[in-house]
C-alpha cells in the first residue's frame, strides 16, 4: 500500500476526522458551559477526564453509522494515528503547569497542544485544511494568553465552535471525495 492509498483509507474509514472532532468539540462545548456556569473545576476535569474517551467515543459514534472503526493491517498510517493519540495526553503535564500558574491559562494552554497535535493530521489524513485548524487553535490559545481579563470560557466556546466546524468541513470532503470515487 503506498501513502496516498494508505491517507485515502484513513480519510474513508474516518470520515475525513468528522467524527472525532464533532465528538471533541461536544466535549469542548460541555466544558466550555460549565465553567461559563461557575464551575471551572467541574469544566477542566471534563475536558480532561472526557479527553480520555474521545477515541472511543469516535469509533463506537462509527460503528453506529455502521463504518469500520479501524485501518487495514497492511496500513502504515496505522502506527502514526496510535502515535499522534497520545501527544495530548503526553503534553497534559504542560497544561497542568500553565493552569497552576493562572487557572485562566487552562484553555488557552490546552488550545496550543490541542492544535499542535492536528499538525500530522495533515499527512495522516492527506488533507490540508488540518493546517488551517492547527493554526487556528495554536494562535488562538497564543492570542488568549496574551488577553487578560478574557473570560475564562473564552478558549472552551471557541475551541467548540472551531472543531464541530472543521467536523462539518471534513465530513463534507470526505463525502465528496466518496461520491468521485464511486
Amino acid at each position: 500500500m503506498d501513502v496516498r492509498e494508505a491517507q485515502r483509507e484513513v480519510r474513508s474509514v474516518y470520515l475525513g476526522g468528522a467524527p472525532g472532532q464533532a465528538v471533541s468539540g461536544a466535549l469542548w462545548l460541555a466544558s466550555a458551559a460549565l465553567a461559563s456556569a461557575g464551575a471551572p473545576r467541574r469544566a477542566m476535569a471534563v475536558l480532561v477526564i472526557g479527553g480520555f474517551f474521545i477515541y472511543p467515543v469516535t469509533m463506537l459514534l462509527l460503528k453506529l453509522l455502521g463504518r469500520r472503526a479501524s485501518l487495514a493491517r497492511g496500513n502504515p498510517l496505522g502506527a502514526l494515528a496510535m502515535q499522534v493519540a497520545f501527544t495530548v495526553p503526553a503534553g497534559l503535564p504542560l497544561v497542568w503547569a500553565a493552569t497552576v500558574h493562572r487557572a485562566e491559562w487552562f484553555y488557552p494552554s490546552f488550545m496550543i497542544l490541542v492544535g499542535a497535535h492536528y499538525l500530522p493530521f495533515v499527512f495522516l489524513y492527506g488533507m490540508r485544511h488540518f493546517a488551517v485548524l492547527a493554526g487556528l487553535l495554536v494562535a488562538g490559545g497564543v492570542f488568549l494568553l496574551a488577553a487578560p481579563g478574557a473570560p475564562l470560557a473564552t478558549g472552551g466556546w471557541a475551541t467548540g465552535a472551531v472543531l464541530v466546524a472543521f467536523a462539518a468541513l471534513g465530513g463534507a470532503l470526505a463525502r465528496s471525495e466518496a461520491r468521485a470515487g464511486a
